[in-house]
């Protein structure tokens, strides 16, 4: 009777962890991170518009309670620098591609740029019948006909920069980037600079509020106009943050969002502030809009809805997975994520994300130095000492432009970015430059494999230093392209990812050869696992276990195949997607190796496959007895290797792995266990 009751329990934990595993046999979306990378909002009637930073449009027709992504017809990766609504026509202006039309509430989008000689679109407004763009390096242009054709504006004007435009009827205003606020009385065909008193010329947003003219500034806060912008006065009283980088109204109320004191409500037309932010995750504003009684405003971990005046915020982000996902590192406990809108962290495997305290800049790569995180950003390399929850800028003697890579050797800190390779022996707090030898400078990835660091490059293919970067040399042989995005290193092979497919070289960097690039032409992101290989483009994620020769798309339950970065944390591997956060996806299934049973066996074994014959895939269990490296290799009839299906330190245990033969031929194959002194081999069948 015991022995039957034993029986039974053993069933019903097998059969419990198999369902386990079952459940999630695919890759799920985890909660985040949200970007709040937001520029702007829009309404018609009962639909709720947002824009966004290279993710292009949502829509909701709830209030924010559901989200869903409008992009049919948006350029790839569309960066909306503004919404406008003239009746039921919606123009999304874009930062590179021009001005798009939709009249079917963002259902489909058609460009209307007909004239328009700058695409890079900051500001929409308004007037009348006249539809106004301001552009970044072509001023202002106007359009009559809702698009179909425009016309550049810009007599009087003297900067052609222009990231604010509004209009009350009468009077069409810009704002420029150094120049202050232009006027004009003729819907754009002159302008007049208006900046009496106003003592800061970086204009951000212009808003009209009755009689009253409200500029927002970068670092001196809001001004305002009581006769149309001939005289400014300050009107900070209370205002707590002076990087102003939007402005709305609700009833009676102003409210202005800043770069980092969040939102402000000011009851007396802006003679006095006081900070609303109670239920705000981040000090974060980028855009805000009032819709009804609801106000709304976008962070940069989302989006936000208060419906007591600003009193109370809460989060609606359902659907709204709209975040980049450039790098993923590890640092305690904690799994982070850079994205545009900053580094976001979960403790458990994504569940729940939230910002850390990097939250003004774009999140490019991280490192670390015993307990020194460091984190390349688009303004450069910032430290934090204590795991991300503070950050301090280290770019003494270091360039402003975007750092693309970091790595570290030693306790040397390596950056590299569109000048060169940079380096610094003391924790970043100085820098210099790193670059002889080094004929192209465009660096987009460092690696270090003991004394050598790779770089690299876009135009240059890969570089190779054996002194800390004093001398640099090309090590291209093999390769064929030349843009290289990814180097990994695993033992003492070195991978190379680039626009052509991979590379692997054998012998640092001396010489490469080409994997079977015919599936994987490109390759952004690679990672190595035992003797996985997984490599994330824009056709998802593809895993290879025989050093590239064969590879196999994995990519069931992505519904976003754009990869951007790939990462194996504990028993996950993640994904960083174009648009939709973080997807996970347990390794076990992927790799085709999985504990089924913990208790300890008393001889290690392997079992015959089944089914057997099959066709495409079998499961090979096998037992373990002690902690060690466990090796199982598939050979056909010549004693060829076909497949490593298992190569990696395993603990005690009953395992199964899955071998996928859709690649091989039909025929009879050997495979064999290697663990310790054990071995053992047994056939199998594939039959198609």
């Amino acid at each position: 009777m015991k022995k039957l009751i034993y029986t039974l329990i053993l069933v019903l934990i097998v059969h419990y962890t198999v369902n386990i595993e079952n459940s999630s046999a695919q890759w799920t979306q985890t909660s985040g991170p949200i970007s709040g990378l937001i520029s702007s909002f829009a309404v018609i009637g009962n639909n709720l518009f947002v824009g966004t930073y290279s993710t292009g449009v949502f829509h909701s027709t709830n209030n924010g309670a559901n989200w869903s992504q409008v992009n049919d017809g948006l350029p790839y990766e569309p960066y909306i620098g503004a919404l406008a609504v003239i009746g039921t026509n919606l123009f999304a202006g874009t930062r590179g591609q021009g001005i798009y039309l939709s009249t079917n509430n963002g259902t489909n989008w058609t460009d209307v740029n007909n004239g328009l000689t700058s695409g890079d679109v900051w500001a929409l407004t308004v007037n009348g019948a006249n539809l106004f763009a301001g552009t970044f390096g072509g001023g202002v242009f106007r359009s009559t006909n809702n698009g179909s054709n425009w016309i550049q504006v810009i007599n009087g004007l003297t900067n052609i920069n222009i990231p604010a435009i509004t209009s009350n009827g009468t009077y069409i205003f810009a704002g420029t980037l150094g120049s202050g606020v232009f006027r004009s009385t003729n819907n754009g065909s002159n302008w007049t600079q208006v900046n009496n008193g106003l003592i800061d010329t970086y204009v951000r947003v212009l808003f009209i509020s009755d009689s009253n003219l409200y500029a927002g500034t970068w670092s001196n806060g809001i001004f305002r106009s009581q006769d149309n912008g001939s005289n400014w006065t300050q009107v900070n009283f209370g205002l707590t943050n002076y990087n102003v980088e939007t402005i709305t109204q609700l009833g009676s109320n102003l409210y202005a969002g800043t770069i980092g004191g969040g939102v402000f409500i000011s009851a007396n037309n802006g003679s006095s502030w006081a900070p609303v932010n109670n239920g705000l995750t981040s000090p974060v504003i980028r855009s805000l809009i009032a819709s009804g009684s609801n106000l709304f405003a976008g962070a940069s971990d989302g989006i936000f809805i208060s419906q007591n005046n600003g009193s109370n915020w809460t989060g609606i982000n359902s659907g709204f997975l709209n975040n980049v996902v450039f790098t993923f590192t590890m640092s305690g406990s904690y799994l982070f994520a850079g994205t545009p809108a900053g580094a976001f962290l979960t403790s458990n495997n994504g569940l729940t994300w939230q910002l850390s305290g990097m939250q003004k800049d774009g999140v490019l790569a991280f490192t670390s130095i015993g307990t020194d995180f460091f984190a390349g950003t688009y303004s450069g390399v910032y430290r934090s000492t204590n795991n991300g929850a503070s950050w301090t800028n280290i770019n003494n003697n270091f360039p402003g432009s975007s750092v693309q890579t970091l790595a570290v050797s030693g306790t040397n800190l390596f950056a590299g970015n569109s000048g060169g390779v940079f380096i610094s022996t003391n924790y970043g707090e100085n820098w210099y430059q790193v670059d002889t030898g080094l004929t192209c400078t465009s660096v987009q990835t460092l690696a270090v494999s003991g004394t050598n660091i790779f770089a690299g490059t876009w135009g240059g293919g890969v570089f190779r230093t054996t002194n800390n970067g004093a001398n640099w040399t090309a090590v291209n042989n093999g390769v064929t392209d030349f843009n290289v995005d990814v180097i990994t290193v695993s033992g003492s092979n070195l991978y190379a990812g680039t626009w052509g497919g991979i590379f692997i070289s054998t012998n640092n960097g001396t010489n490469w050869t080409a994997l079977d690039n015919s599936i994987i032409s490109y390759a952004p992101t690679l990672i190595i696992y035992g003797s996985n290989i997984f490599v994330g483009n824009d056709n998802g994620v593809f895993r290879s276990t025989n050093n590239g020769a064969n590879w196999t798309a994995v990519n069931t339950g992505l519904t976003n195949v754009d990869i951007k970065s790939l990462f194996i944390s504990g028993s996950y591997i993640f994904a960083g997607s174009n648009g939709t956060g973080v997807w996970k996806r347990p390794l076990s299934e992927v790799t085709g190796i999985k504990k089924i049973f913990e208790f300890v066996p008393t001889s290690y074994s392997l079992s015959q496959n089944y089914p057997n014959p099959f066709n495409p895939s079998t499961k090979i269990k096998f037992d373990v007895v002690r902690s060690g490296e466990v090796k199982i290799v598939v050979y056909d009839l010549m004693g060829r290797e076909v497949q490593t299906l298992v190569n990696e330190s395993l603990k005690p245990g009953t395992y199964e792995s899955t071998f996928y033969g859709a690649n091989l031929s039909s025929g009879t194959y050997f495979y064999k266990l290697i663990s310790g002194y054990f071995t053992a081999t047994k056939k199998l069948t594939l039959l198609k």
